[in-house]
């Protein structure tokens, strides 16, 4: 039995992984945490963390995780360059997986958007469009920079000289290195993504759409499965190791 710990507890992707980790027969909730609890208390009842929180906890988790030696399941997004540093030294260590999103459709999409792009060639025009609930802080969302950093990395391109996050103004005619990310916000919309090929006479679209925040939980806990079958003991990983998409 995997013993987890779930922190944002309260919240409503806490509780949705609660009852993902509680529905497996092979996982239990060990402990759950939301602002003001110990961390450190709880990491003592726990084999690993599923963490779905904000950025301004994750120095506090890695610092207790590296202590006990606690492996993370992280989908938690908008981190710093610096964060992202400290998710790298810390994976050193301890197994880390981290990902904007732990969807096996959203993974697929990620397989598919390379895929796709290796096939289309330079002569298309490339966006991606997403759209979240107005509770959302960060933007763009986690898994929209990396269908974008998936686009530049097929075209030798670079996220952060080429992509174009909305277009305001007199901006001029579209480049052909260029990548546009658009973000929307309202209502509980979990989680909407495209990938827009255009090209004159015609376009191809790449979407994906959650309705349930299952998707994303049950996802979280086949990753802390996976971490704990295959006996890790450091490394840094994301879902698509987790599926066997590399």
């Amino acid at each position: 039995m995997l013993d987890v710990l779930v922190t944002g507890f309260g919240g409503r992707m806490g509780q949705t992984v609660a009852s993902s980790v509680s529905a497996d027969p092979d996982t239990r909730v060990a402990a759950g945490i939301d602002l003001g609890d110990s961390l450190t208390e709880a990491l003592e009842r726990a084999d690993i963390v599923i963490d779905f929180t904000l950025p301004t906890f994750t120095d506090e988790l890695i610092e207790g995780c590296l202590r006990k030696g606690t492996p993370i399941v992280m989908g938690t997004t908008g981190h710093s360059d610096d964060q992202l540093q400290l998710i790298q030294e810390a994976s050193k260590t301890i197994p880390i997986v981290h990902a904007p999103n732990y969807s096996v459709g959203v993974n697929t999409l990620f397989w598919l958007t390379r895929r796709a792009t290796e096939i289309l060639g330079e002569d298309y025009d490339l966006e991606v469009i997403e759209m979240h609930h107005r509770h959302k802080k960060d933007s763009p969302s986690g898994t929209a920079r990396r269908l974008a950093e998936i686009l530049a990395d097929v075209r030798d391109l670079s996220y952060d000289d080429d992509c174009k996050h909305g277009r305001f103004g007199d901006v001029g005619a579209r480049t052909k290195t260029e990548i546009g990310v658009h973000a929307l916000r309202g209502g509980d919309v979990v989680g909407d993504h495209t990938v827009v090929y255009a090209n004159d006479g015609e376009r191809v679209e790449l979407t994906h759409k959650a309705s349930s925040r299952e998707t994303f939980s049950k996802g979280a806990v086949r990753a802390a499965k996976w971490v704990q079958s295959e006996g890790l003991k450091s490394g840094l990983f994301d879902m698509q190791d987790v599926l066997g998409l590399k």
